[in-house]
């Protein structure tokens, strides 16, 4: 149709030095036409998998060499180093998706930056699948240095039970002198600090993270591990933590991976989401000028969950 401007092509590829058969679908080969158009569909499901496994390939990985060789093989900060490792890498393998790799992030974005809520689901989903795969690699990995270090096959612990514990490889447990209100804020200030430095570091206009966001990343997730992971094992992800805990236990560590820590397995579950979203908000209040945040609408916000007069909002005078 006339004045109609030109329909995109999907296949058309973002970097034109890339050879046309590196990206377009072969007409010629069905299965590889099919699986063109599942990898299209389910594209930022993968990256969100792949990204979280990586996290963990390499988060679980350092503590597991670090406890397993008595501290012979790495120490504290050696985990801090090798959790910003995994998050760096696990972004740059998450591009596609926008790097999330942490259901609180994604809950975030879809409060704070009109993400679709449509899309959590999949991606919380994506990132737990992906978590519980790569805890179990690890697990695999070092099982035979698990069961030397826990004196048999059989034999799985769980830190306070044993002094040779090592269900501390795979998910958080906090200190023996954590109260649960302690246990609570270390959780929710360490996830509100991530998520405001997200926020700084995509603040321009920059909705997938630049060549640089990586790095970045790496150096926040290492400091808050140096300066505020010590009490909890800073979880601040739901699918970091539940995903392994939920290995562990199917493993043979028992129920004690939910009761231990004074059932604290629910802290890292729900002390994210309220954190993330709540330094999300605080760096859009104080810092950031952008209109997609609902800190920037009238009453910051609070306008859109009023009823709509005479079936329909407002928008003159700046009213939503």
């Amino acid at each position: 149709m006339d004045g109609e401007p030109p329909k995109e092509n999907p296949h058309v590829s973002l970097h034109p030095d890339t050879p046309p058969s590196a990206t377009d679908p072969d007409p010629a080969n069905p299965r590889a036409l099919l699986w063109s158009s599942v990898r299209a569909h389910c594209r930022d499901a993968f990256s969100e998998f792949f990204g979280t496994l990586i996290l963990i390939l390499f988060g679980d990985g350092v503590v597991a060499q670090v406890t397993l060789s008595h501290n012979e093989k790495g120490s504290y900060q050696s985990i801090s180093w090798g959790w910003g490792l995994g998050v760096m890498l696990g972004v740059y393998v998450s591009r596609p998706s926008g790097s999330h790799i942490n259901p609180a992030v994604t809950f975030a974005n879809c409060v704070l930056r009109r993400f679709p809520w449509r899309r959590w689901p999949v991606y919380a989903l994506s990132q737990l699948l992906g978590a519980m795969v790569g805890a179990a690699i690890v697990y695999g990995n070092y099982r035979s240095a698990i069961d030397a270090y826990e004196g048999g096959r059989n034999i799985r612990t769980v830190p306070g039970s044993s002094p040779t514990a090592t269900a501390g490889i795979f998910c958080t447990y906090p200190a023996a002198f954590m109260t649960r209100t302690g246990q609570f804020f270390s959780e929710f200030i360490a996830s509100a600090i991530l998520m405001f430095m997200i926020f700084a570091l995509q603040d321009g206009g920059h909705r997938a993270p630049g060549p640089l966001t990586p790095l970045a990343l790496f150096f926040v997730v290492f400091g808050i591990g140096a300066c505020f992971g010590w009490e909890t094992g800073y979880a601040i992800n739901l699918a970091r933590d539940f995903g392994p805990r939920l290995v562990s236990y199917m493993i043979g560590y028992g129920p004690e991976v939910w009761t231990a820590g004074n059932y604290y397995f629910w802290v890292p579950i729900v002390a994210p989401f309220l954190g993330c979203t709540f330094g999300g908000w605080l760096y859009d209040v104080f810092l950031y000028t952008g209109d997609d945040s609902p800190v920037n609408t009238p009453y910051m916000g609070l306008r859109r969950l009023l009823p709509p007069v005479n079936g329909k909002y407002r928008v003159s005078r700046g009213e939503v």
